[in-house]
């Protein structure tokens, strides 16, 4: 969770797409911020008086200024507490993968998730999306030629 303010924000002002480079792969990755989560962002910008320099979410333990994945895991699942959820049906990585699943469902184009993930291969997101022989039949047997 190393995002920073000025990753997010351009002054008063709050990004409506940003992006990051991923730790992994090295790749820089394009996404959204909604207007709910800019309002969100916004408003927790102010309140923890957070400057462009600042971590998002700074760590109150560790020496690195941001929280470790580790502790957002703890922070995810207290919220999943809070609604009342089930522990084993959310994880942070099932958050993650939610939306790039249901533009595949809506539009069935794999290099479209292919570049929002940021996979370099294309086997990658198919893996990822957990896309089975059985979709892909589906598909080719809802198209007449």
């Amino acid at each position: 969770m190393k995002l920073k303010v000025s990753d997010v924000a351009c002054g008063r002002s709050l990004l409506s797409r940003t992006h990051v480079v991923q730790q992994k792969t090295g790749c820089s990755v394009q996404f959204e911020i909604t207007q709910g989560t800019r309002d969100s962002l916004s408003a927790w910008i102010k309140q923890a008086n957070l400057s462009e320099s600042d971590y998002l979410f700074k760590s109150r333990v560790t020496g690195s200024g941001h929280i470790s994945t580790r502790q957002y895991n703890r922070i995810f699942h207290s919220w999943i507490d809070k609604l009342g959820l089930d522990h084993s049906l959310y994880s942070t990585h099932s958050m993650r993968r939610t939306k790039p699943y249901l533009i595949y469902k809506k539009t069935k184009n794999l290099r479209v998730i292919q570049l929002l993930l940021g996979h370099k291969k294309l086997e990658s997101t198919v893996r990822y999306l957990g896309i089975e022989v059985d979709d892909a039949l589906h598909i080719s047997e809802s198209i007449e030629i």
